[in-house]
């Protein structure tokens, strides 16, 4: 077992070490009690201290993501205006347009690796009208396009199955 070392009264980031807290469970590091400069008290694993992991009790993360907000003009633009993230008919914007991160090709499918089956969605006021599972992403596309024409009205044109998914 190494000594451990002594942090109380040092600063780091935003927290000035006050005491030595005990060791973590898990892994034995030392922890100590910790004085934000906002006020907060946290504990925070020493490794992480010394190693300018954690520099705030949380504060600073929210500081710093506040401040890049009003820095995004269009996110700026839509504050306080809930009505611009749904449709007249309250359909998210999300279920209808695709999102970056799709990799079905098709908003409103995905593929779950834990049980390899694809995955249709739709939400409507906060509620899912269509959540089901298939074996093929031909199904679940087909299945994904019957409800935004029942529900939506939206008649999008006929697929393909796509080939790198």
């Amino acid at each position: 077992m190494s000594k451990r070392i002594d942090l109380t009264n040092q600063r780091f980031g935003r927290l000035v070490v006050l005491k030595y807290y005990g060791n973590n469970a898990a892994n034995s590091n030392a922890m100590w009690l910790c004085q934000c400069d906002c006020g907060n008290k946290t504990v925070v694993d020493g490794v992480r201290l010394r190693s300018h992991i954690t520099k705030s009790c949380g504060c600073l993360r929210r500081d710093l993501s506040s401040k890049r907000v009003y820095k995004n003009p269009k996110f700026v633009d839509y504050m306080g205006r809930s009505d611009q993230l749904r449709d007249e008919n309250g359909v998210s914007l999300s279920s209808i347009s695709e999102s970056a991160r799709n990799k079905s090709g098709v908003i409103g499918v995905s593929f779950d690796r834990q049980t390899g089956k694809w995955f249709a969605r739709l939400m409507i006021d906060h509620k899912y009208v269509l959540l089901k599972s298939f074996k093929t992403i031909t199904e679940a596309i087909e299945a994904r396009r019957e409800a935004e024409e029942m529900y939506l009205g939206i008649t999008r044109k006929r697929v393909e199955e796509p080939e790198n998914v």
